[in-house]
């Protein structure tokens, strides 16, 4: 067993929170710029892309995230790639990410009263100017909210990264109770960790969700 004192075991999960919180921001960031090229497709007027981009999202959201970053992580070195923890970790939550964020986003665009199409191409304008021009700007202010409030949820999903390897903040724990045999306070502060980085987004989302509430 080894020795930490109360402030050498909260320094060191919060340097690994570090690296839950680059890996939160970068597959979030991914997974939205994947999620809205599916959007596009989703709400395009190609029924051939409408169902291959459902089938995308049902895929995902139907599938627990762990099996993902399993076949990520141990699927692709049986093709010949090398994958590493952070890469499969990467790879496996930005997919994730995207299929909830372009259905988050659709329901968004659907939000959008139909007149609002029908006025756009009254104007003579191309589907893709509607969507720029009109319908986006407006869709967007309804997403703002669960797209926020999803973020949480991205948060707490790097937890799983865990099992393959990526040294976060919930395998640092489990590192720091292995080593220090003292499971309930490591795991106690890693949970708090946990709320200090998600209770700020769950409060702003519901603020977002008030005032566009209001503003209706």
């Amino acid at each position: 067993m080894i020795e930490f004192t109360l402030a050498q075991i909260f320094e060191n999960l919060l340097l690994a929170a570090r690296w839950t919180v680059v890996l939160s921001i970068v597959s979030f960031v991914l997974g939205g710029v994947v999620g809205f090229a599916l959007l596009v497709m989703r709400v395009s007027k190609s029924h051939l892309l409408r169902t291959l981009v459902k089938g995308y999202i049902q895929i995902f959201q139907g599938t627990p995230l762990l099996m993902q970053l399993f076949l990520v992580f141990f699927g692709l070195p049986l093709l010949g790639i090398d994958v590493s923890p952070w890469l499969a970790a990467t790879v496996g939550l930005t997919l994730f990410t995207s299929a909830y964020l372009a259905e988050i986003w659709r329901g968004a665009v659907e939000a959008v009263p139909q007149g609002q199409w029908e006025a756009s191409s009254s104007l003579a304008m191309s589907y893709f100017e509607q969507l720029r021009h009109v319908i986006l700007p407006q869709a967007t202010r309804i997403a703002v909210g669960p797209t926020v409030g999803f973020a949480v949820q991205a948060v707490k999903d790097t937890a799983l990264v865990s099992i393959i390897g990526f040294t976060e903040l919930t395998k640092a724990g489990t590192m720091i109770s292995n080593a220090t045999f003292r499971p309930f306070l490591v795991y106690g502060l890693v949970a708090v960790i946990y709320f200090l980085l998600c209770y700020p987004l769950t409060r702003y989302a519901r603020t977002l969700e008030r005032k566009w509430n209001a503003a209706r």
